[in-house]
């Protein structure tokens, strides 16, 4: 038992920091910390070595944060009649003609954009999730939450051009359409 106590002390902020680095949550971090000790307690061979024994508490570590992410639920709302059903009921209403016509315009633009544009705009502005939040919902990277979002608002902004004031380049004519009067005085 005073072995373990000794290996507990010399590797807890260690394995802690780890698992931190991970799960960038404290609560979370915790769970897994005792998880991975409570797993080391029950295999360690002392008779190793202390070097060794470290290396393999960190394997432990590692494989036990696998499991953590692979075990992890992901949601599966993809698309706006899944919310829908979900019990989700769009955007508070201002004023019954304007707001009328603008979620009707919103709703046409998502409409247009492609799948995946349309569930990370959704997820980012609609729902107001965190890019952690939505690369989970999506099964996706936090990085490819950004770039999606990027290339969903530029998507967005060239299909409607009252949104920016411009209009955009259009990769299918290779060619600047038309702009507004203010780009031409």
């Amino acid at each position: 038992m005073q072995e373990f106590q000794t290996l507990y002390q010399e590797n807890h902020g260690r394995i802690y920091r780890y698992a931190y680095e991970s799960v960038k949550n404290h609560e979370e971090a915790e769970d897994l910390t005792s998880h991975i000790f409570f797993k080391a307690v029950r295999g360690v061979k002392y008779e190793r070595g202390r070097k060794v024994t470290r290396l393999w508490l960190v394997q432990v570590a590692r494989t036990t944060i696998a499991d953590y992410w692979r075990a992890r639920p992901r949601v599966a709302i993809y698309s706006l009649e899944a919310l829908a059903e979900a019990g989700w009921e769009g955007p508070a209403k201002a004023s019954a003609t304007s707001s009328g016509t603008i979620v009707d315009h919103v709703q046409r633009i998502l409409q247009a954009l492609p799948r995946h544009y349309r569930d990370v705009l959704t997820c980012r502005f609609l729902l107001s999730l965190s890019i952690r939040e939505t690369a989970i919902r999506m099964g996706i990277t936090e990085a490819n939450v950004k770039v999606l979002q990027f290339r969903a608002l530029k998507r967005a902004a060239a299909l409607d051009p009252g949104l920016t004031g411009k209009q955009r380049y259009s990769p299918q004519s290779g060619e600047d359409e038309q702009r507004s009067k203010d780009d031409l005085e």
